[in-house]
């Protein structure tokens, strides 16, 4: 990098989230999981100063999307069809894409193999004015970032 050129990062609220099927107006925050490879400590006899370290499984957590409430039943109804029928057939590939101020995509998770394991309708308050907010969490195989 030349003297006097700056590289700044990418700001975390312009994203933007493509579920395999399902059109979806936007998300007010999305967690991106953790990725964890488990440490499994191994000691042979004839190795006297201590153990050695092997990899493990790798395993990820929820990814979490949240959205203002609106008329729109898409992951819903995705939910319900996995409470009916199981996850088989309902596992979708998402996408979730970090979005420069210019409005390139720069960044991107692929989450395979996906399915909602649970919603959360939020809390209603009749002294409140804020948005009701329902919750997704979403299990899935894996996260691959490509970009």
């Amino acid at each position: 990098m030349a003297a006097g050129q700056r590289i700044d990062p990418y700001q975390n609220f312009r994203f933007r989230v493509e579920i395999e099927g399902i059109q979806i107006a936007g998300f007010s925050e999305v967690t991106i999981p953790d990725s964890t490879t488990a440490d499994i400590e191994y000691r042979e006899g004839t190795y006297p100063p201590g153990t050695r370290h092997l990899s493990g499984l790798t395993s990820s957590g929820s990814v979490s999307l949240k959205r203002g409430i609106t008329d729109s039943l898409d992951l819903y109804k995705w939910k319900k069809q996995v409470e009916t029928t199981g996850a088989g057939s309902a596992r979708k590939n998402i996408s979730i894409i970090l979005i420069d101020e210019t409005g390139a995509d720069k960044c991107r998770w692929d989450i395979l193999f996906a399915w909602p394991t649970k919603y959360e309708s939020g809390q209603l308050d009749a002294k409140g004015n804020d948005v009701l907010i329902e919750t997704f969490e979403i299990t899935h195989e894996g996260i691959e970032r490509v970009k």
